[in-house]
Formats: structure tokens, sequence, C-alpha cells
């Protein structure tokens, strides 16, 4: 993106409410899902803890969007909010990964949910050697190779059926 787009988008998110700049950032977000090659599904209202759906093959991620428009002042790092409105944060039980975005630096960082989970904030220092988060920048990959290196999902039994799939007396009442 050009530095003068970057400029005007990084002006345009500042005015907005933090509401309109995180609907913004999702909306960006499944734009440059979309392009990298994943099918995107916006769920119908946001009672969930997840804000997309993203599917890579067979494979279907639920994906938290949180991002920052700049640093605060006397800082060397960005901070990126990892819980919801209710300050609750975010486990693998509610998503599967966290997409942080920089506005300022037009970054994106894709964060397995184990990484975040009971985070209530991450420092981002884009280009640090220093950083352990600096590997997530632009790990897209991770969404197409973790399918590949995880179990599948527990399915819980049916009534009647024992968790090795033998079937067990259903007692009735």
């Amino acid at each position: 993106m050009s530095d003068q787009k970057l400029t005007d988008e990084h002006t345009h998110a500042a005015k907005l409410s933090a509401k309109r700049r995180g609907e913004l950032a999702e909306l960006a977000f499944m734009r440059k899902a979309a392009n990298l090659g994943f099918a995107v599904a916006k769920p119908w209202g946001d009672s969930d803890r997840y804000d997309v759906v993203v599917r890579f093959e067979s494979t279907f991620w639920r994906v938290q969007i949180k991002s920052v428009l700049g640093k605060a002042s006397r800082r060397k790092h960005y901070r990126l909010c990892t819980r919801d409105w209710q300050k609750k944060s975010y486990s693998p039980k509610d998503i599967d990964f966290l997409v942080g975005y920089v506005f300022a630096e037009d970054l994106w960082y894709v964060f397995p949910a184990d990484i975040v989970a009971n985070q209530t904030v991450i420092c981002l220092c884009p280009g640090s050697k220093k950083s352990r988060l600096e590997k997530y920048r632009g790990a897209w990959d991770l969404m197409r190779l973790a399918g590949a290196n995880l179990p599948a999902p527990a399915i819980p039994p049916s009534p009647g059926e024992a968790p090795d799939g033998s079937t067990v007396p259903v007692l009735s009442t």
C-alpha cells in the first residue's frame, strides 16, 4: 500500500469510534484473507466470541480480530488488547486464532489461541529481533498448516454410545 494511502486510511480510522474501527479491521481482515486464498464467512450477529470463520481446504477456524491504531505516547511498542468488551480473556475454547492488525503500519499478526490465552494485552514491536511475538507477524501459513497438525475435534458420544463407539445401556427416567 502506498504511504499516502496508508496515511489517509490511518487518519480516517483515527476519527472512528472503537466499535467502528473494529468493524473496519474485520473488513480489512476478510479482504486480506480472501486475497490469500482463504474462504471467509461472517457469522450473523456478534454473540459469539469470534468475529469470522475462515476455511482452508477442509479445515475451519474461528478467528477473533483485534486492532490497534497507534503507539501510546512514550512507548516503543503497540499494545494490542486481547480481551473482549467485558474484559474477559480469550481461550482455545473460544477461538482458534486471534489476528491483530496495526493500522499505523498496515501489519498483521496471526496468533494461535494458546499464545494469547489468559492475556489481557500483548506488546507488538514490529522489526524487533528481541520480541518473542515477532514470528507471528504475517504468519498466515499457521492457518494453512495447523489443520494438518491438530487432532480432529472431539465429538461427544451420542446417548447410548460410549466414547469408544460401543453401545451402553441407556436408563430411562
